[in-house]
């Protein structure tokens, strides 16, 4: 199983989660850069828009090709109970390109399963797996087991698909 990672992270905990899955599979990854700005209050107001409205914000030009994959696992932080508009965009941009996906999100404390599903109907396509974290969970290290799980499941519903 060829598998890529992408994600996008405003704060760096999506990244952490993100580097991590990637180490574990010994796969590529690949981060989504926007064109603009979030920095300061004005930036969290767009994020927060954005997300609420599913807008899809322009994003810079991505290296990797996702149809060279068997899996590509999608990184969002959830945004308003959403997935981050960056993501939605690259998803919409991409869906034809990936055959097999699965998702994992970072949050505060909810909005994991309001996201996930607007992942699905987005890229058109049902996850071989979801893995929620809250920011609590990261910090305490207690995501690597979480990990490990999401990862296991993957590989296992790739073999029955």
């Amino acid at each position: 199983m060829k598998a890529l990672v992408v994600f996008y992270s405003k704060t760096g905990l999506t990244k952490e989660v993100a580097v991590h899955i990637s180490e574990e599979l010994n796969c590529d990854i690949e981060e989504i850069f926007d064109v603009k700005s979030r920095k300061g209050i004005l930036g969290y107001i767009r994020s927060v828009i954005e997300s609420a409205f599913k807008k899809m914000p322009e994003i810079k030009k991505t290296e990797i090709n996702p149809e060279e994959y068997d899996v590509v696992i999608m990184g969002t932080p959830v945004w308003a109970e959403n997935m981050a508009s960056p993501i939605r965009t690259y998803l919409f941009n991409n869906n034809e390109k990936m055959d097999k996906v699965a998702f994992f999100c970072t949050m505060l404390g909810s909005g994991n399963k309001r996201a996930f599903l607007e992942m699905e109907r987005v890229s058109e396509s049902e996850p071989l797996a979801c893995l929620a974290l809250t920011s609590k969970e990261i910090k305490q290290e207690k995501h690597i087991k979480k990990v490990k799980e999401f990862i296991n499941k993957i590989k296992k519903n790739y073999k029955k698909s």
